[in-house]
């Protein structure tokens, strides 16, 4: 069985933050670790080498593959600021029309910086998202 890339690390966030050159991408990001923890009351983790993460879940797919993974979390890409949340979290569509500037991937929304959205609403998404990825969570729930 593969060996899961993504874990809990004890790597400083903080470091990692601050390892990131761009000025404008590394003030959002401690805006976002801000953000991110006044809404799930969690403090940040690094999980592998670049994503920062909030809480964790674990799960277990039919094919008996399972693991650890944060309940939310971002990570601070070349391109873009890639935000981790539940895949069909409760009105995404709705949020994400009134968000702002931003790319989605299945469970991936990708912002620029901070100023292209709406703080209110990444709020909103952070703590609906946080609640569904909770009931995926094989610990707590019968769900996979």
């Amino acid at each position: 069985m593969a060996t899961n890339k993504t874990f809990e690390t004890t790597s400083s966030v903080t470091d990692f933050i601050n390892s990131v050159t761009d000025e404008t991408k590394r003030n959002d990001c401690f805006k976002i670790i801000e953000i991110f923890t006044s809404q799930t009351g969690l403090a940040p983790k690094m999980w592998g080498s670049s994503i920062v993460g909030f809480g964790s879940y674990h799960y277990k797919y039919e094919s008996g593959h399972e693991g650890d993974a944060p309940l939310a979390g971002f990570s601070p890409r070349k391109n873009a600021i890639v935000f981790y949340m539940a895949p069909d979290f409760e009105e995404k569509e709705e949020l994400l029309q009134i968000f702002g500037k931003h790319k989605q991937g299945k469970g991936c929304i990708y912002i620029n910086k901070l100023n292209d959205i709406n703080i209110e609403i990444l709020k909103k998404m952070i703590k609906v998202s946080v609640n569904k990825m909770k009931t995926y969570d094989t610990r707590t729930s019968s769900n996979p």
